[in-house]
Parts: C-alpha cells; sequence; structure tokens
C-alpha cells in the first residue's frame, strides 16, 4: 500500500465545503457540488458571465460590456458568487481557508484556458498593506501562486501595490465604484522590468462592477505591460 492510501485510511478525504467523505482529496461531494454555481457554456468575452446560448466557442460581449469601458482584453470567471461558491469564497477570504486556494486554482484554469498561452505573467490584485495586516493574507495571491504553479506561469506577487486605502465597495454604486478606485494601484520602480513588454493575466477572488480589475489593469499598462487578461474566482451578476 502507497503512502498516499495509507494517509487515505488514516484520514479519509472530505468535501472542502460540509466536511462529508468524498472519493478525492480537496474534491466537493455530490450535494456540495449541485450547490456550487460552476459557469460553463457561452460567456462573455471580456467579464466570464454566463450568456444565453449552446456554443462555448461563440465570441459574445455581455450588455454591460458593451458600454463599459473594459481596459483589459478577455476576461473569465470560474464561478458565479452565490450560494455555495459565496459561502466557500467567504470562508477563503475571512475563516482562514486558505486550504481552498488548492482546488480553486484547478477550477481557475479551466476556465482560464481561452486566455493560456506562453509567457503569460500571473499577477494578483493586492490589498492595502493595512488590510493585509490584519487579514495576514491576500486570497488573490493565494489563487495566482497556486494557478501558476498548476499551469506553468511565470508569478510576480509584488507587481502591484495598493497605494491608498479605498475602503469596502459594497453599497456604492456602479459610477461610484469606479471613482474610487481611480488611480488606487502602481507597479513600484523594482517591478516594472517584470511588467514590461509581459502579457499579464491578472487575478482576483469575485468580481462585481469590474471597477478594481480596470484601475489595476491601467496601472500595468502605465507601466509597460503588453496585454492583460483578467480572471476571478467568482463573477457577480445582476439577476434577470
Amino acid at each position: 500500500m502507497g503512502l498516499q492510501a495509507v494517509l487515505h485510511v488514516l484520514y479519509p478525504p472530505q468535501c472542502i465545503s460540509c466536511g462529508e467523505p468524498v472519493t478525492s482529496d480537496f474534491g466537493l461531494c455530490a450535494d456540495c457540488w449541485l450547490e456550487t454555481p460552476f459557469i460553463a457554456g457561452l460567456v462573455c468575452d471580456r467579464c466570464g458571465t454566463p450568456l444565453p446560448g449552446t456554443d462555448p466557442g461563440e465570441l459574445a460581449v455581455c450588455d454591460d460590456c458593451m458600454t463599459i469601458a473594459r481596459p483589459w482584453g478577455q476576461g473569465r470567471a470560474a464561478l458565479m458568487y452565490r450560494d455555495n461558491a459565496r459561502s466557500l469564497i467567504l470562508a477563503f477570504k475571512h475563516g482562514d481557508r486558505m486550504d481552498l486556494a488548492r482546488p480553486a486554482a484547478v477550477w481557475l484554469k479551466k476556465s482560464a484556458q481561452p486566455m493560456l498561452r506562453p509567457g503569460l505573467l500571473a499577477v494578483p490584485v493586492p490589498l492595502h498593506w493595512l488590510r493585509l495586516v490584519k487579514r495576514r493574507y491576500n486570497q488573490a495571491a493565494l489563487l495566482s501562486k497556486a494557478l501558476a504553479g498548476l499551469a506553468g506561469l511565470d508569478h510576480c506577487p509584488d507587481a502591484l501595490i495598493r497605494c491608498r486605502t479605498t475602503g469596502t465597495q459594497e453599497g456604492r454604486t456602479r459610477d461610484d465604484r469606479f471613482r474610487n478606485l481611480a488611480d488606487a494601484f502602481r507597479v513600484p520602480k523594482p517591478r516594472e522590468a517584470v511588467v514590461r513588454g509581459r502579457d499579464v493575466l491578472l487575478i482576483d477572488d469575485v468580481m462585481t462592477s469590474g471597477a478594481t480589475f480596470a484601475a489595476a489593469t491601467e496601472a500595468l499598462f502605465q507601466a509597460g505591460a503588453r496585454s492583460v487578461d483578467v480572471l476571478c474566482l467568482a463573477r457577480v451578476a445582476k439577476d434577470g
């Protein structure tokens, strides 16, 4: 019996959500899988939100991305931010469930396939240092590190810094969100050479309006990035 089999006997795999027995490490049980809204099928090419249609290879853009300036190229998301996905992400962000970065990276890699290419540089959206001290880790950096390792990407966890505190975006209108994030990010001088001329995959946990991705993308372009695509673990979408 191999070491992995022995470990499974001593420590049987458990659902990462509810703790029920499962057949493999870092998996979801059948009930939790059904309650976790994975994104599949036709999606908006700019933000990853699901769209009506059956051809996942079709190039389509949602209403928001046709009316709101998106400085990045392509965008994808692995989950919808609701039901069990919301519970998992809140546990990841605020419940010290750093172990969730590993299965999340698998989901991210699957969603990001249309954007993955040689030479891509994975960059996380940063926290302000005050929030980082309070939380002790940046969930976006954990996601980008895990994805980079899984997909064989270059990774620069400190390519961006958040220059000022921006507070919570909750309760703000869409326009307020964009104003609040304007000029909130920059590439530090020691990292400009890393970013310059590179194709960047910008990674965050949740996308709502896209204001954070937009501000971070602009900072990367100001530092000389050749292109920027965005990837999030979960996408908040309007009802209806």
